[in-house]
């Protein structure tokens, strides 16, 4: 693989997967919408950077053109079928062989078998509600860009990401099947970890057609199951 595409390259997610790529040799596309280019300004000269909505077909089918992988971050802004625009249009272009990786968070499931807690989905109730009524974020077109994806025949990987804190790495996150199972407990992540995990599924074909959650590797929760295993 010597070809990657960063869908959301500018926000803090897509920032740690850029510097990620191009320490292991990536040449790297990034796309993000205009007005947020100027957060790219440190990789500028070492990334391509096509800007425009992304769920807009055009954007993503230049910036996909001859790339081996694809990450892309699934933003539910705005209530114009960003994610799942985003999430077509990245199926629709990209080659038939290449990787996609996409991120979410855990709210996303694939089998219905997570066992999320009465307080989670009363979060996530509020969230989803507020945002819809002030129409900043759409987090129902979230899920339905993942059940795009889960009925894809690509290549892809759905990385399912905890709460998130800054920080230096701890390594690569460990991560479960199902949202409910003790490892993933703790439920917090690096975000530059993270980001890690994302661009390590770029070669992980363990990974294809799943719906990893994650959590970092040195968590309590983490630990506690590395020491019953």
């Amino acid at each position: 693989m010597k070809k990657v595409c960063i869908v959301g390259a500018s926000g803090k997610l897509g920032q740690y997967m850029v510097q990620q790529a191009l320490d292991l040799g990536y040449e790297v596309v990034g796309v993000c919408r205009q007005k947020s280019v100027g957060k790219l300004d440190a990789f500028k000269d070492r990334i391509t950077i096509i800007p425009g909505a992304t769920n807009n077909p055009e954007i993503i089918k230049q910036a996909v053109a001859g790339c081996d992988g694809i990450l892309t971050v699934l933003v539910p802004w705005g209530m114009q079928q960003y994610s799942s625009g985003t999430a077509q249009a990245v199926m629709e272009y990209a080659a038939p062989k290449a990787r996609l990786i996409f991120s979410c968070g855990w709210h996303i499931t694939m089998d219905g078998k997570d066992i999320y807690s009465s307080s989670f989905t009363l979060l996530i109730k509020v969230i989803t509600w507020l945002a819809r009524l002030i129409r900043v974020v759409d987090i129902d077109d979230q899920v339905v860009a993942c059940r795009q994806i889960f009925a894809s025949k690509t290549q892809w990987t759905v990385v399912r990401g905890s709460g998130l804190e800054e920080g230096e790495s701890q390594g690569l996150p460990v991560w479960s099947r199902h949202i409910g199972d003790p490892i993933l407990k703790s439920n917090i992540t690096r975000r530059i970890d993270f980001a890690l995990f994302m661009v390590s599924a770029l070669e992980n074909d363990k990974l294809i057609h799943e719906a990893p959650a994650i959590v970092g590797c040195k968590t309590p929760s983490a630990i506690a199951a590395e020491t019953v295993a």
